[in-house]
């Protein structure tokens, strides 16, 4: 099986998605257009509400590592898919013989 690599985000990132749940949009339709987990999200707000959604000691992640990052994961999920489809395959052709 194929590990699905860790997404980083920026601080702004964190910032404005905790921004736009605390206005009224509410957890899932914004964790569904940013393409995150509802549950990350959730998680983000409620370290925002104790004041620490960015320590100190965090490190500085760029747009072009979230990037990356977010490149990495979606590769590693679509060999996994791929992978499924092989093995679906062999199983139906087997199946056909």
């Amino acid at each position: 099986m194929f590990k699905i690599p860790k997404q980083e985000y920026t601080a702004e990132f964190k910032e404005l998605a905790v921004k736009r749940v605390k206005s009224g949009q509410g957890v899932g339709p914004v964790a569904r257009e940013l393409g995150l987990v509802e549950q990350t999200l959730r998680n983000w707000v409620k370290a925002a509400e104790r004041g620490q959604l960015n320590p100190a000691g965090a490190k500085i992640i760029t747009p072009e590592q979230m990037e990356l990052s977010r490149l990495r994961a979606e590769n590693a999920r679509l060999r996994m898919e791929c992978e499924i489809l092989k093995k679906a395959t062999a199983y139906f052709a087997k199946d056909a013989l």
